[in-house]
C-alpha cells in the first residue's frame, strides 16, 4: 500500500485526501503537512496558511467554468473537468452546516452598457457563504481525522529528495522550540499555496525539471461604494470585466468581486504585504461596499517570479502596502473593525515606479469604469499591490499531473498555476483518482490464503 504525503492542507490537498478515503484508501497511509494551524486553532488573521488554505478559508464563491481560475480542461478535457469541479462543490455542500443556503448564480446575457469599453465574462458561480467556511473546515477536518488521516501542523517542508523518496521538515512547537526530521513517501502531492510558490520554484530549479514560462500577474485591489456598480451586480454578482492588448502582450481582468459586506484583507507573503478581499454573508457585517482586484497579466518578462517580487517590494512603505484615493477616501475597516493596514499616498506614482509604464493600463481601466458607471467619479480607492506569484510551471503528465521526470511527484493547486478554489480542488481530486486506480490494481492481485483475487493461484506455503 502506497504511503501518500501531501504538502499543503489547502483546497487541493484536502480534496485529494477526501477522494482517497471516500474510496476506501486507508487514512493511516495519508499524511498532510502544513505550515499553519488546524481549523480549530486557526485565527481569522492567518489568511495564508492552515486548513483549507487561503481561498477555502476566506472566499465562499466557487466559480464553475473551465475558462476561469486556471487550467483543468487542458489536462483532461471539458467534460471531465466539469465532473471534477462537481465533486469539489459537493464536498463543500456535504460539510456545510446549512447546505440549503447554497445558491448558484448563472447570468447569460452581456449588458449593452458594458460592450463599448470592456468584455464581460459570464459564468456560473456557486455561493457557499464566506461566513460558513470556518464551520465547513472544522467538520471536514474532523471527517478526515476520523478516517485516520494524519496531520502535521506548524510544520514547514524544507526540501524534497526525489531519489530517496523523502522530505525534510522543521516543526515549531507551541513553546517556540523547533525540531526536524525526515518523512518517506511512495507518492508525493505537492500542493503548496501562494506562500510556498518560491519553495516549488526551488525544487524545480535545483533538480533541473523542465518547465513552461508563466506571465506576471500583478495589479491593485479596487474599492468603492456598492451603489456605483449595482446595475452590473444585479446581472452578475462576481462580474469579470476584461480587456486584451495582444500586440503588447498585456491583458487585464477584474478578479474576485465582493459585495454587500465586502472587506479588504492584507496578505503577507515573503515578508511583504499585498491585498485581497472577501465578503461576509451575515447582514450584521453589511457595509454596502464593493471590492475587486484589477489584475494585469504581462507576458514575455524574463523571470516573472523575481520580477513580481521586486515590484511588490517597491510598493512597501513603513512595513506595509500602499493606498491611493483621488477623493481622499480613508482606507476601509476590516471585518474585525480595524482599519486595513496600509500607507496612504497622494498619487499612483508608486505604481508606476513599481511596474513601469504598464501602470497606464490599470489607470485607463479605472478611467473607463468611470464612463461605464457614471456615478463612480473619484469615489474610489486602490490598495497596492494585488499579486499572484506564478513561478515557471513544471511540465507534467496530463494523465495524473505527475512531473515528467518523476512519476510519483504530483503538482496541484497554486503550484500548478491554478488560480481558483474549484480548479485547485479539481486538480487534487484528479491526482487522487490516479492513486485509487493503482490502489485497486494492487488489491486485484493481492495474495490471500494462497489465492490471487484476480483469479490466479499460488501454492500455499
Amino acid at each position: 500500500m502506497e504511503k501518500v504525503i501531501i504538502i499543503g492542507a489547502g483546497v487541493a490537498g484536502v480534496n485529494a485526501a477526501t477522494k482517497l478515503v471516500d474510496n476506501g484508501y486507508p487514512g493511516e497511509k495519508i499524511t498532510i503537512i502544513d505550515m499553519g494551524n488546524d481549523p480549530y486553532n486557526r485565527k481569522p488573521e492567518e489568511v495564508m496558511t492552515g486548513f483549507m488554505g487561503a481561498g477555502g478559508w476566506s472566499d465562499g464563491k466557487l466559480t464553475y467554468h473551465t475558462a476561469i481560475g486556471g487550467h483543468m480542461s487542458k489536462y483532461c478535457g471539458e467534460e471531465k473537468a466539469m465532473e471534477l469541479m462537481d465533486q469539489v462543490i459537493e464536498n463543500f455542500r456535504r460539510f456545510h452546516p446549512k447546505p440549503e443556503v447554497i445558491q448558484c448564480s448563472h447570468p447569460v446575457e452581456e449588458p449593452e452598457f458594458i460592450k463599448p469599453y470592456f468584455g464581460l465574462r459570464l459564468f456560473p458561480v456557486w455561493h457557499i457563504g464566506t461566513d460558513y467556511l470556518h464551520e465547513i473546515g472544522k467538520t471536514w477536518y474532523d471527517y478526515l481525522c476520523n478516517k485516520g488521516v494524519k496531520f502535521h501542523w506548524n510544520t514547514k517542508v524544507t526540501n524534497v529528495f526525489p531519489r530517496r523518496e523523502e522530505v525534510s521538515y522543521i516543526h515549531t512547537h507551541k513553546d517556540g522550540r523547533k525540531g526536524g526530521g525526515l518523512i518517506s513517501y511512495d507518492r508525493l502531492i505537492f500542493g503548496v499555496g501562494k506562500s510556498g510558490i518560491d519553495f516549488g520554484k526551488k525544487i524545480i530549479e535545483s533538480n533541473n525539471y523542465p518547465t513552461e514560462p508563466k506571465p506576471v500577474q500583478i495589479g491593485v485591489r479596487f474599492e468603492a461604494p456598492q451603489k456605483h456598480f449595482q446595475k452590473l451586480i444585479d446581472i452578475s454578482y462576481d462580474f469579470k470585466l476584461y480587456r486584451k492588448f495582444e500586440d503588447k502582450g498585456v491583458s487585464l481582468r477584474s478578479f474576485c468581486t465582493n459585495n454587500n459586506a465586502a472587506f479588504v484583507a492584507v496578505e503577507e507573503t515573503y515578508g511583504d504585504h499585498s491585498y485581497n478581499g472577501h465578503a461576509k454573508k451575515d447582514e450584521a457585517y453589511r457595509n454596502n461596499m464593493t471590492n475587486f482586484g484589477i489584475l494585469m497579466e504581462i507576458r514575455g518578462i524574463d523571470k516573472p517570479f523575481d520580477w513580481s517580487r521586486e515590484a511588490v517590494k517597491k510598493l512597501q512603505v513603513n512595513g506595509t502596502g500602499t493606498y491611493y484615493s483621488p477623493s481622499h477616501r480613508v482606507p476601509s475597516k476590516t471585518s474585525e473593525g480595524e482599519y486595513v493596514k496600509t500607507h496612504v499616498v497622494n498619487s499612483l506614482d508608486p505604481l508606476y515606479d513599481a511596474i513601469g509604464d504598464n501602470a497606464v493600463y490599470i489607470e485607463d481601466f479605472i478611467e473607463d469604469m468611470t464612463k461605464v458607471f457614471p456615478t463612480l467619479g473619484n469615489d474610489w480607492g486602490v490598495y497596492m499591490p494585488e499579486v499572484k506569484y506564478l513561478s515557471p510551471e513544471p511540465l507534467v503528465d496530463y494523465d495524473n499531473l505527475a512531473l515528467k521526470e518523476v512519476p510519483n511527484i504530483h503538482f496541484v493547486g497554486d503550484a500548478l498555476s491554478a488560480r481558483g478554489i474549484t480548479v485547485s480542488g479539481a486538480q487534487g481530486t484528479y491526482v487522487a483518482e490516479d492513486i485509487i486506480k493503482n490502489h485497486k490494481s494492487e488489491l486485484f492481485f493481492h495474495l490471500e490464503d494462497g489465492n490471487y483475487i484476480g483469479g490466479l493461484t499460488m501454492p500455499k506455503k
